[in-house]
């Protein structure tokens, strides 16, 4: 089994990112004979347009996921825009794509229904995604259910192009992350950079702290019982916490007598102690960019590797070689 996935360097990491997805993509490695990890940065540039804040988003992207447990012996991690193969294949299945198929797109008809300009970049990036999953040979992708739309474009694109040529392209399956969506903001709305209600995984622990403490809560009274249930402050909690310090926290909760700070200061202890190793390794590793630069040179070769291979099929099954 081949897994393969991708993630935008928009802006740095947060809970929802890790949660979401990075520590389901770092479990995945040990379970897949083969995982493909690619930084999405030409996808990003629908949205960041400093070209020097792109390279050091890039970067920075990379020590994240390794200083979170990507391990270069088990997983290939590269930069999208290093297999240049992609940006043909994606050319070659747009000939094969039909105009409606991208107009029912969520992110397009989101930006259309809001009365907003979508760029050719935004409108035809669901074949990008399509030529990165297509191009090498991937079977599994990790997504959350709410992006599993990607999916069944590379699928409905692969399988046009199949119909046409002749049976050149793997179909891909969607791996369904866990809880990929539930991940709540200092808001209580699904965290997410373009709220603006994120917690960082690498900013500095005291400002960690502020916005913890500063996760908006209910008025209820001290005295009264909670339901844990549908708190988000308890949903972050158990994020962290142990079993069995969640359970007990739950139990707190619908005993009530205790104040929504105390939970806030135990979950800002619980965040710092989950990802103090983590931090230890990436300090070390900014301190080696070109070890970095190594990493994700070695997983570019790999990666193109696979990547010719599948594009050289595609272009022998249409007659352009």
């Amino acid at each position: 089994m081949r897994a393969l996935s991708g993630i935008q360097p928009t802006g740095r990491f947060h809970w929802g990112n890790y949660f979401g997805a990075i520590r389901q993509y770092i479990e995945l490695q040990d379970k897949a004979d083969e995982s493909f990890y690619f930084i999405a940065n030409l996808h990003a540039l629908t949205t960041v347009r400093d070209p020097a804040v792109l390279r050091q988003n890039t970067l920075d992207a990379a020590i994240d996921l390794l200083a979170l447990g990507l391990d270069p012996g088990k997983a290939t991690l590269f930069v999208q825009s290093d297999v240049p193969e992609v940006s043909e294949l994606c050319w070659l299945l747009t000939t094969v794509t039909n105009m409606g198929l991208l107009e029912r797109c969520h992110a397009y008809k989101d930006k259309k229904a809001k009365g907003l300009t979508a760029d050719m970049g935004l409108f035809a990036y669901p074949v990008l995604m399509a030529a990165d999953i297509i191009i090498y040979d991937s079977d599994v992708v990790p997504v959350g259910e709410d992006q599993n739309q990607h999916i069944e474009v590379a699928r409905d694109l692969a399988g046009s192009f199949n119909h046409l040529f002749g049976e050149t392209f793997v179909l891909p399956k969607a791996y369904i992350l866990s809880d990929s969506a539930k991940v709540a903001g200092t808001d209580g709305e699904k965290m997410s950079k373009s709220y603006g209600n994120t917690i960082e995984l690498f900013e500095p622990v005291k400002d960690v702290k502020k916005k913890v403490m500063r996760i908006q809560t209910d008025s209820r009274p001290v005295e009264e019982s909670k339901d844990p249930d549908t708190d988000h402050l308890f949903q972050l909690y158990s994020l962290f916490a142990t079993p069995e310090q969640t359970q007990v926290m739950a139990e707190t909760y619908r005993k009530g007598g205790f104040g929504y700070g105390m939970v806030k200061k135990e979950l800002a202890e619980l965040a710092e102690q989950f990802f103090a190793e983590a931090r230890e390794r990436r300090a070390a590793l900014e301190s080696q960019p070109e070890h970095v630069r190594k990493i994700l040179a070695a997983g570019a070769a790999k990666a193109r590797k696979k990547a010719s291979e599948v594009l050289l099929r595609a272009q022998t099954a249409c007659g352009i070689r």
